[in-house]
C-alpha cells in the first residue's frame, strides 16, 4: 500500500511480501512515537510472539523529531534524531518479530490539527489492510497532547470502517499517566508476566531515549511490577507484571459518543468510588 509521506515506509523484518505481512496481522498497535508501542502494547506483542496463527504489527504515526536528547545525542538535529529513532523502531520490530512496522512519519503538528483529515484517512487504510482482531492505542486520560491526538484520529478511523471490518477489541493503554485509579470493574487488565527478558530488550533498543536522559525502560518495567503488587491488597501476587487499559469499543460502535464525555465518565466513576469509601468509613471527632 502507498503511504502519504515521502519518508514513510512499511518495514517487514523477515522480508516476506508486505501484503502477506499485513494480512496475517491479528493484533495491531497505533501509537504516537517510537517506543510507545513497546511501552503500551506489550500484551499484544507477547500474545503473538512465537504463537502460530497470531501476528503483531505496529504503527508509529509521528516522525520523532521533538524528542528529548542529552549526552552523545545532545547536539543531534531533528533530522538526525528522526533517523536514529527510525532505526531503533526497526530494531524493536526485529526483536519482537512484528509482522509489519508502519513508520508513517507525520509531523506532530499535523497529527494534532483537528481540521486535518490526512492522518485519519491513512489510518483507515492501514486498518482496512490489516483487519486486526485487537487494537492497542493511547488512552484519553493521557497527559501528552500528541498521544491524545493519535487516539482521537484512531477512533475516527475505526468509525470509518464498515461494522463487519472493525476489530473485536480496542484498548486505550498507559504511557504518560497510569490507569491504576480507574475502578477495577472498568479496567482492562493485561498480564505481561512472561518473557521479561524480551520486554527489557524491546525497551532497551531505544538508546537515544535512555542514554538521552529518559529511563523509559526502568519506568515501564517498574510500573508493571507495581501494578502486579498493588492490584490486590488481601492476596499474594498472582502475576509478575500488569498493564492497565480501558475499553474504547463504545467509542467505535457509537459515533455519537463524545470522547471527552467518555473520559469524564471514568473520572466520575473514580470520584464516586473514593467518596463512597470515605463516607462509609469516616468517623467524625
Amino acid at each position: 500500500m502507498k503511504l502519504h509521506q515521502p519518508t514513510s515506509e512499511i518495514y517487514v523484518w523477515d522480508q516476506r511480501p508486505v501484503a502477506e505481512a499485513l494480512s496475517r496481522t491479528t493484533h495491531l498497535a497505533i501509537c504516537a512515537h517510537q517506543d510507545d508501542i513497546e511501552i503500551l502494547a506489550t500484551h499484544g506483542i507477547l500474545e503473538c510472539f512465537h504463537h502460530p496463527g497470531r501476528a503483531f504489527s505496529g504503527v508509529v504515526v509521528t516522525d520523532g523529531a521533538g524528542s528529548a536528547r542529552d549526552f552523545e545525542y545532545a547536539d543531534y538535529t531533528d533530522e538526525q534524531m528522526k533517523a536514529v529513532r527510525r532505526t531503533e523502531q526497526k530494531k524493536a520490530a526485529f526483536v519482537g518479530e512484528f509482522s509489519a512496522q508502519f513508520l508513517l512519519d507525520h509531523p506532530s503538528r499535523l497529527v494534532k490539527d483537528p481540521a486535518e483529515t490526512l492522518v485519519v484517512h491513512e489510518l483507515t487504510r492501514v486498518l482496512e489492510a490489516t483487519r486486526p482482531e485487537v487494537v492497542y492505542t493511547h488512552n484519553l486520560c493521557d497527559k501528552h497532547d500528541t498521544h491524545i491526538a493519535v487516539v482521537l484520529r484512531t477512533i475516527a478511523a475505526l468509525r470509518a470502517l464498515a461494522p463487519e471490518h472493525r476489530p473485536q477489541q480496542v484498548i486505550g493503554c498507559e504511557v504518560w499517566r497510569d490507569l491504576d485509579w480507574v475502578p477495577d470493574e472498568l479496567k482492562v487488565v493485561m498480564d505481561v508476566t512472561r518473557h521479561e527478558n524480551l520486554q527489557a530488550a524491546l525497551l532497551g533498543v531505544f538508546d537515544s531515549q535512555i542514554a538521552g536522559g529518559k529511563r523509559y525502560d526502568l519506568a515501564a518495567l517498574g510500573r508493571r511490577k507495581a501494578h502486579s503488587t498493588f492490584s490486590e491488597s488481601h492476596g499474594v501476587d498472582k502475576t509478575q507484571g500488569l498493564i492497565y487499559g480501558v475499553d474504547l469499543m463504545p467509542l467505535v460502535t457509537d459515533s455519537n459518543l463524545d470522547p471527552g464525555a467518555f473520559a469524564a465518565r471514568l473520572i466520575q466513576a473514580f470520584h464516586e468510588e473514593v467518596t463512597a469509601r470515605v463516607a462509609r468509613l469516616v468517623r467524625l471527632a
